[in-house]
């Protein structure tokens, strides 16, 4: 799948991933998609939880190396 920006925050804990991916995506357009990189073991829960909460929709995530990579549609 494509996506329309990346946004790396391996190296990151709670809840800096999800923050940033907040801020991210309030820049952009409705429908565009955001890659998230994240290696805090809490973002499989924090990325779920925030996508319910704000109406983005998240699209699936794989395992890239140490990392997981997030695709979030924005709402």
């Amino acid at each position: 799948m494509n996506w329309d920006q990346e946004l790396d925050a391996r190296g990151l804990l709670c809840p800096l991933p999800v923050l940033k991916a907040r801020k991210r995506l309030m820049g952009m357009d409705p429908g565009q998609v955001l890659r998230l990189l994240a290696t805090d073991p809490a973002a499989a829960v924090d990325v779920p939880h925030f996508c319910a909460e704000s109406g983005h929709a998240l699209l699936g995530n794989t395992a890239e190396g140490d990392a997981t990579a997030w695709l979030i549609r924005r709402a």
